[in-house]
């Protein structure tokens, strides 16, 4: 062993003996055991595909159940477009409801719906990736876009009370502390949101107080990110708008959308590594400890596609270099 080996194993031992660090390591372990990055990025593409017809979508709704009251419209509109940096204001101007008689009005409602679901399709995706579930348990198609409905219907239910809580903080406070109060009522529903979503996108068996940890972690870090990514990105992007014009800003988008990707995986990781107790993990193998063992194992698991396939798993012994039976993981 020579002495860089030495070095890492010391470090290696120093954070498994810890929680905090040991628990950390094993959430992003698992997120680069899962995908995690690819991930993200399926859904950065699909989010992004997704905006227009999701905001054309949200407009025509608006028109029908908020039918003579234009005021509340541009208010739950405005709240929806101020989350997206760089392209807000140009998507304020831009986006209008579909226009037309009631039957072209349906189809292109069903049209954008369908396009839209994508977005939801590749989230229960991802939700299934991490909690390693096998192909054989995971829902067909139609329970799939059951629970993309429900999901945009959260989405929908949580952008009306986010505009109500921030309309309540403006009523009952100003400046500073209503700055303040509409942070943490961002926070809350943000929260709340997030809860409601991962129960829709998980297994039945997880339960509500498996998915909360990460709720408490992703719900903060979406508020910064609405409150402060914004400013982040455009700072970041301000001399390439003026050489790229308006595909800098697309640019900037699609990083936004890639951070708030990342915010969910890392949450979603960090709910199964607290469920499932896998920490500590190890940075230098061999050996392999439980926790490394059981998420090997779980990955291989979720590869099953039929009913009657039996997958089995084993690992040599560190010491001896034997293989002993196999672990049945079906």
């Amino acid at each position: 062993m020579n002495i860089f080996e030495r070095a890492l194993r010391s470090v290696d031992g120093a954070q498994q003996n810890h929680r905090a660090t040991a628990f950390t390591v094993g959430v992003v372990k698992k997120f680069g055991d899962d995908r995690g990055g690819q991930l993200a990025a399926l859904i950065t593409y699909y989010a992004f595909a997704a905006v227009f017809p999701l905001l054309l979508l949200l407009t025509t709704s608006l028109g029908f159940v908020l039918h003579g009251n234009p005021a509340a419209q541009r208010a739950v509109l405005h709240s929806a477009l101020a989350d997206f940096p760089i392209i807000g204001n140009q998507l304020q101007d831009n986006v209008h409801s579909l226009q037309g008689t009631g039957a072209a009005v349906a189809i292109g409602v069903l049209g954008l719906l369908y396009g839209s679901l994508g977005m939801t399709q590749i989230l229960q995706f991802a939700m299934a990736e991490v909690w390693n579930i096998p192909g054989t348990e995971r829902p067909g198609f139609f329970p799939r876009m059951g629970r993309g409905l429900l999901m945009l219907v959260a989405l929908g239910l949580g952008l009306a009370l986010s505009t109500a809580t921030a309309g309540l903080v403006g009523f009952l406070a100003h400046g500073a502390l209503a700055w303040i109060g509409g942070l943490l009522g961002s926070v809350a529903v943000n929260i709340g949101l997030y809860l409601i979503c991962f129960r829709i996108l998980t297994p039945e068996e997880v339960t509500l107080a498996q998915l909360l940890p990460g709720c408490l972690v992703a719900g903060p870090a979406w508020t910064a990110l609405q409150t402060f990514g914004g400013i982040l990105v455009a700072h970041q992007l301000r001399h390439s708008t003026q050489v790229y014009g308006f595909f800098g800003t697309v640019l900037g988008l699609i990083s936004w959308l890639y951070l708030a990707a990342q915010i969910t995986m890392y949450a979603a990781e960090a709910n199964v590594v607290r469920a499932r107790r896998l920490w500590p993990r190890t940075l230098m193998q061999p050996p392999l400890n439980r926790a490394d063992r059981e998420v090997l194992d779980a990955i291989v698991k979720q590869e099953e596609r039929r009913p009657e396939q039996q997958v089995r798993t084993s690992f040599k012994d560190e010491d001896t270099g034997e293989q002993p039976s196999g672990k049945e993981t079906a």
